[in-house]
């Protein structure tokens, strides 16, 4: 899987992108390798807002794309939730894809069978 990272109006230094690497690796082996995962980090701007650093992701399956969104007061936490979120939206995609495969294969032995 290829990962992209940008930052607006964020620096990004070598531990963000070590960071997210290593938070993203874990959904690196439940996604083929021709999977993308675009990941943006931001800072809002506007001083009445608390959690001020957002991350977002997106990620391009095949026959699905995952988007996730995330905000926090610390950049680092904002990362961590938002890991979390993809790897269970990752999984819900995976458990439907199996689901669909054994009903699909269970529905092809019931029409293969005689008629009682």
């Amino acid at each position: 899987m290829r990962i992209e990272i940008r930052g607006r109006n964020v620096e990004m230094t070598d531990d963000l992108r070590e960071l997210v690497n290593k938070r993203f690796s874990r959904l690196n082996r439940q996604v083929s390798g021709l999977a993308s995962c675009e990941v943006v980090l931001y800072e809002e701007r506007n001083p009445s807002i608390s959690d001020r650093q957002v991350a977002e992701a997106t990620v391009r399956l095949k026959g699905a794309t995952l988007h996730a969104r995330e905000a926090s007061p610390e950049m680092a936490l904002s990362i961590h939730h938002l890991s979390e979120d993809v790897n269970r939206q990752v999984k819900k995609h995976r458990e439907m894809l199996r689901k669909r495969k054994v009903t699909r294969r269970v529905i092809g032995q019931m029409r293969g069978r005689p008629a009682v």
